[in-house]
């Protein structure tokens, strides 16, 4: 993947994936929209020129091809939630859910964002990939599910692909998370965070430290107190996720540590951020990270 002729910044995920198993994040340049949307918008429901839209897919596919003959992404509807689909071969875009999950070859797991964070998930063996999109009320569940959230959920269908695939006489049909196959299959589970808003620029009120701490106290460490805001807090959202990945044995995490190069909101002239357009009276398209087996 390094020698790709990709268009300028988008990104290769570091992190040591297995033969087979492959992995990009676009960026704004590339593509052929203007305004606010420049230029390489994924996002369909934007406001964007529909015809850029396509010729920017196109774009993106074209990459995927050049990797992995016959390749294609597929774009989910994203609403915040923790639905899972898992996909195949010749499947249409549009799903309503935030995660996704494959064990075909040359279907790309694809997850837009533009401010909440991508995660993407290979088995060291090859066998399985998935990504989720992880707002903060995906990250954290909702209500009675608030120690469930989108990770914990994209994670039980992985862990059944895999065990389904490496050791069928393991596995049946029910949630497995917690016991110990699904901590073993969680030891060999790589994770790519992406870029997403990050610890200065993400201001929330005091029920979205409450929606993650009242299951977690260790939460508390990724929220700092606003000065001068009562019940304001900057939060850590890649650093949330990767708490929840922890609690579920994955250890082996790469990508945004919540540094300032992983920003979306302050390098919004190279991802798309929806509070930084939102912020300056225009748009904001949709930025993509995607993993698929080749």
């Amino acid at each position: 993947m390094s020698d790709l002729p990709l268009p300028p910044d988008w990104l290769t995920p570091d992190w040591p994936a297995p033969a087979g198993v492959h992995a990009l994040c676009t960026a704004r340049s590339g593509g052929v929209s203007t305004g606010p949307y420049a230029s390489c918008n994924l996002g369909d429901h934007v406001g964007d020129d529909p015809a850029a839209v396509r010729a920017n897919r196109a774009r993106l596919t074209d990459v995927l091809r050049s990797v992995t003959p016959g390749a294609s992404p597929v774009f989910l509807k994203q609403v915040h939630g923790d639905g899972v689909l898992t996909l195949a071969p010749g499947l249409a875009d549009g799903e309503e859910v935030d995660a996704c999950v494959t064990t075909a070859a040359g279907v790309a797991c694809t997850i837009m964002v533009a401010d909440c964070l991508p995660v993407l998930l290979t088995h060291t063996s090859g066998t399985v990939v998935a990504a989720a999109h992880a707002g903060w009320r995906g990250l954290a569940g909702q209500g009675a599910q608030a120690h469930q959230g989108v990770l914990e959920t994209v994670f039980e269908r992985f862990s059944a692909q895999v065990l389904d695939l490496i050791a069928p006489c393991a596995i049946n049909s029910v949630a497995i998370v917690g016991k110990p196959a699904c901590s073993a299959v969680a030891a060999e589970t790589l994770a790519w965070l992406g870029p997403c808003i990050g610890p200065t620029a993400f201001e929330v009120g005091g029920e979205v430290r409450e929606a993650f701490c009242a299951t977690d106290p260790a939460a508390a460490a990724c929220f700092v107190p606003r000065a001068g805001h009562p019940d304001k807090f900057l939060c850590d959202l890649a650093g949330l996720a990767r708490l929840r990945l922890q609690a579920l044995g994955i250890t082996r995490i790469h990508g945004n540590d919540s540094s300032a190069p992983w920003c979306t909101v302050t390098n919004a002239s190279r991802f798309f951020s929806h509070r930084h357009g939102s912020a300056h009276g225009g748009g904001s398209g949709r930025f993509a990270a995607c993993i698929w087996k080749g």
